[in-house]
C-alpha cells in the first residue's frame, strides 16, 4: 500500500503559504511542507508570501530549504500578496521567479534591533536591578539602563553583519550587483510596480499569474490547481467573529514582547 503523502506528484504543483510574521512556528510548518515537496517529487512549487518578515534565523532556514528544492529540480515561483517585506523578501528571492501585485508592499530590506530603556520609569516606582555578570557585555540591552557607546558600537557591528548577509542574498537571488541592491536597501518600502523597476520582482500579477508562470516553466498543464501543503491547524479563536483582527493584534503583541532585543528582518510601519 502506498500512503497518500508518499505518492509521487511528478505532474502536479505544490503550494505553500507563508502568512504573517516569520517565526519558529512558520519555519517548522514550512520545513515539514518542503520535505513533502521533495519526497513526492513535485516539479513545481508556488510559494505564496504575505508577511512583514520576522526573525533572521527562521528566514534563513526557509531560504536555505528553498535553495535545496531548486537544486533537486523543483521550479519555484513566489507570489507576493498584500505585503512581502524584509524577511519576506529574503525568503522570496530564493525563488526562481517572483510575481507581485502592482500595489503589493515590499522592500524594507534591512535589519532592526530594539531594546527598552526603562531606567527612569523604574527609578520613579522604586525598582532597582542588582546584576552579577561574567563579562562586561553580558547584560547588554538590559532595560534598567541606557547603552554605553561601546555597547552601541558592538551591536552596530552585529547589525552590519546581518545586513551584509541580506544584501548578498538579494543580489544573488535577483542577479543584481551588491552595489545596486545597496542603492535601495535602506529600509524603504516599495509598491510592486516600483519593485519591478528595481529588478526586485519579475512580473506584475496576482497569484493565478504566478501559478501559470510556474506551470509554464515546469512544463505542466496550466489548468491543474496546486496542492496546498503545510496548512496550520485551525484554532478555536478562528471560529469567533473578528478573529482575524484579534489574531493579528495578538501576533503583533507577541512579536513585540518575545523579540525585544532580537535581530530582526521585519517591516515595522
Amino acid at each position: 500500500m502506498i500512503w497518500p503523502w508518499k505518492r509521487k506528484s511528478k505532474k502536479r504543483m505544490a503550494r505553500i503559504v507563508i502568512d504573517g510574521a516569520i517565526n519558529g512556528d512558520t519555519r517548522k510548518l514550512f520545513l515539514k511542507a518542503a520535505r513533502q515537496v521533495e519526497e513526492r517529487e513535485f516539479p513545481a512549487l508556488l510559494l505564496r508570501i504575505d508577511s512583514p518578515g520576522g526573525t533572521v534565523g527562521d528566514s534563513q532556514e526557509i531560504h536555505a530549504a528553498l535553495i535545496r528544492l531548486k537544486e533537486k529540480g523543483c521550479r519555484v515561483v513566489a507570489s507576493f500578496g498584500n505585503i512581502s517585506a524584509s524577511g519576506g523578501v529574503y525568503v522570496g528571492v530564493a525563488a526562481e521567479k517572483i510575481v507581485a501585485n502592482a500595489g503589493t508592499i515590499t522592500g524594507s530590506i534591512g535589519v532592526i534591533l530594539r531594546g527598552n530603556n526603562l531606567s527612569k520609569l523604574l527609578e520613579k516606582i522604586g525598582i532597582k536591578f542588582e546584576t552579577v555578570k561574567s563579562g562586561l557585555y553580558k547584560d547588554i540591552l538590559s532595560p534598567d539602563r541606557a547603552l554605553s557607546l561601546e555597547e552601541r558600537d558592538l551591536l552596530q557591528s552585529l547589525i552590519d553583519s546581518s545586513y551584509k548577509q541580506f544584501v548578498s542574498a538579494v543580489a544573488s537571488g535577483r542577479n543584481l550587483s551588491e552595489e545596486k541592491v545597496k542603492s535601495f536597501a535602506d529600509g524603504r518600502v516599495f509598491t510592486g510596480s516600483q519593485a519591478k523597476e528595481l529588478g526586485l520582482i519579475d512580473q506584475i500579477g496576482d497569484e493565478n499569474d504566478a501559478r501559470l508562470l510556474a506551470a509554464k516553466i515546469a512544463g505542466l498543464d496550466d489548468k491543474l490547481q496546486p496542492i496546498t501543503l503545510g496548512k496550520p491547524k485551525k484554532k478555536l479563536l478562528g471560529l469567533l467573529p473578528g478573529s482575524k483582527l484579534i489574531a493579528n493584534l495578538l501576533e503583533q503583541l507577541q512579536m513585540e514582547l518575545s523579540n525585544n532585543g532580537h535581530v530582526l528582518w521585519l517591516f515595522r510601519p
